[in-house]
């Protein structure tokens, strides 16, 4: 903890050196896309995208899970989504995740009876969709799960409603912690294919 204090305390020269980049930054934010990722430490967004300040507008959650829309029971997760979309006028959507406890919980079943308000989310809102195959792949499905959670943002009403050229765009990403490597989601063939 005391290296990121020690940053954190001499983060006010990196503004000094770049005074027009920090004062844009404080006139309001223009990202260019909302990216949904877990809240695993280990997937950096900005870290895999190259994306400076005020580019990316991110959504963090346990287990990368977009909850069902409830138009009667609003989620900070919905609240974020729309923000986003509605206000900030963001038409890029990556759905992004890797190697994940959440998805490997369920996979395994594990009680977590210990973590109470854990095994209720993923209970609710991780469900994989895991292949019908014996042991399955915690890649695969993490990329179905991935899958699952784009379902869920087309059933909100920001993103459903928008169609001809205000689209918004979605995109399933998984990232491979071992290789680095990028893989995204396309409908043809149906697969995860290398960016």
């Amino acid at each position: 903890m005391q290296a990121l204090i020690r940053h954190a305390r001499s983060f006010h020269q990196h503004a000094a050196e770049r005074p027009e980049e920090f004062t844009r930054l404080a006139d309001g934010q223009r990202p260019q896309a909302l990216f949904i990722t877990c809240s695993d430490s280990r997937v950096v967004p900005s870290l895999i995208t190259g994306a400076r300040p005020g580019e990316l507008f991110e959504l963090r959650t346990a287990g990368q899970a977009v909850p069902r829309y409830r138009a009667v029971r609003p989620s900070g997760e919905a609240a974020t989504i729309e923000y986003a979309v509605q206000v900030l006028g963001v038409r890029d959507i990556v759905v992004g995740h890797s190697y994940c406890g959440a998805v490997r919980a369920r996979i395994d079943g594990a009680p977590l009876g210990h973590a109470p308000a854990v095994r209720d989310w993923l209970r609710q809102a991780v469900q994989p969709g895991l292949p019908d195959r014996g042991d399955p792949d915690l890649a695969e499905a993490v990329q179905r799960h991935v899958l699952t959670q784009m379902d869920r943002l087309r059933e909100y009403p920001c993103i459903r409603d928008r169609t001809g050229p205000d689209d918004v765009r979605l995109h399933g990403w998984f990232y491979d912690l071992p290789t680095g490597r990028v893989l995204a989601h396309q409908q043809r063939p149906d697969s995860f294919l290398p960016l």
